[in-house]
């Protein structure tokens, strides 16, 4: 008696786990958490602002992270421009501060990363049997506005070569 109680209160609880609904998502689309832009540091009354990218490849945030990290202290004294270069094997990360150690730019340029998969589906279904062969991911910020931030794509099919620019989310700008 006593494991048949058991057994059906376990029976119970285990078919009402499975009654909750799960939302359907639309084909392609996935979620994506907005990260807020990180502000550096305060150089007198102005705040050098850097917006961290949300590329899936965990080499670039990595490299961004430590740039975050990075204490310009003194380094900059005397000079109008500063340019600090942090390389990886994949790309380098360029960033330019003014005499007062305000980030004024960001320059990201890193080739074979691991692509969104909004990229990759939305390459994959305009040119359907393409392989993506190359690949570069171009990312510019100014005072905390990003400028450009695209991928170059390489597409090869057979013999057939073509070039692709494409935005984060999936739109194909140049090379249809």
């Amino acid at each position: 008696m006593k494991s048949s109680i058991i057994f059906l209160l376990f029976f119970g609880l285990l078919t009402s786990s499975y009654s909750q609904k799960k939302p359907q998502k639309e084909e392609g689309k996935i979620d994506v958490i907005s990260l807020p832009e990180i502000v550096i540091k305060k150089a007198g009354a102005d705040f050098s602002v850097y917006i961290p990218d949300k590329n899936p490849d965990s080499n670039i945030k990595r490299i961004e992270e430590k740039f975050i990290a990075y204490d310009l202290g003194k380094d900059n004294e005397g000079y109008d421009e500063y340019l600090l270069v942090m390389q990886i094997k994949k790309g380098t990360l360029a960033a330019t501060y003014d005499e007062k150690g305000k980030l004024i730019r960001v320059v990201e340029n890193y080739k074979n990363v691991i692509l969104p998969s909004q990229v990759i589906y939305s390459v994959y279904k305009k040119f359907p049997g393409w392989k993506i062969v190359n690949d570069k991911f171009l990312y510019t910020q100014e005072e905390g506005d990003i400028i450009k931030k695209q991928y170059n794509l390489k597409i090869k099919k057979n013999k057939d070569v073509r070039r692709l620019t494409v935005r984060p989310n999936g739109e194909i700008v140049k090379g249809l």
